[in-house]
């Protein structure tokens, strides 16, 4: 009769030890997830970074224009190159290619050349080409990466990073203009 108890239930040590792993695992996934979820932010802000750039080159292309990226500690903006006063000028009323900010614990790496470019907190400002003399133009602003109406552009590498959280997103273009993640096997 002994042994029939026994084997009815199970006792209250086994219960809380079960209770105990499956607390454990389901806290491992719930972190893991967590920490997914961040390198989706940063692949999401890649992706549109990709986009819009590829989105810049088809302008540039079709119509004949130069345009311009601007990157920031944590924005960036799209400028465009006036032929008729030599200067690169802002882009006005589109949308599209609109200043952008980072999301909040996100900033921007940028390597040229396999040079690291110091970046500024906020966009330049842009001169009055008409209260401008010449002299001034040839040291007037310029913007980072350029995309030219050829398909061209500056190569260049773009680190996304979360700082707090110690992950990257590397994005690099070459000269023919294709843009693309980074292997990090590269």
């Amino acid at each position: 009769m002994n042994r029939r108890n026994r084997e009815r239930g199970f006792s209250l040590i086994e219960l809380l030890v079960v209770i105990s792993i499956v607390g454990i695992v389901m806290s491992i996934a719930l972190l893991s997830l967590g920490l997914l979820g961040d390198d989706r932010d940063l692949q999401q802000e890649g992706r549109r970074m990709i986009a819009l750039v590829q989105v810049a080159q088809d302008e540039a292309t079709m119509q004949g224009r130069e345009f311009g990226l601007e990157i920031m500690q944590d924005a960036y903006r799209f400028v465009e190159y006036d032929p008729f006063l030599n200067v690169w000028v802002e882009l006005l009323g589109d949308d599209t290619l609109r200043m952008r900010r980072l999301p909040e614990d996100h900033e921007f790496g940028l390597f040229l050349e396999g040079r690291s470019v110091l970046l500024d907190l906020e966009p330049a400002t842009f001169d009055d080409p008409e209260e401008t003399s010449n002299s001034n133009l040839t040291e007037s602003y310029a913007p980072h990466v350029l995309i030219f109406s050829s398909g061209d552009m500056t190569p260049f590498e773009l680190h996304i990073l979360q700082a707090d959280r110690d992950q990257v997103v590397i994005l690099e273009s070459n000269l023919l203009g294709d843009i693309k993640f980074k292997d990090e096997e590269d």
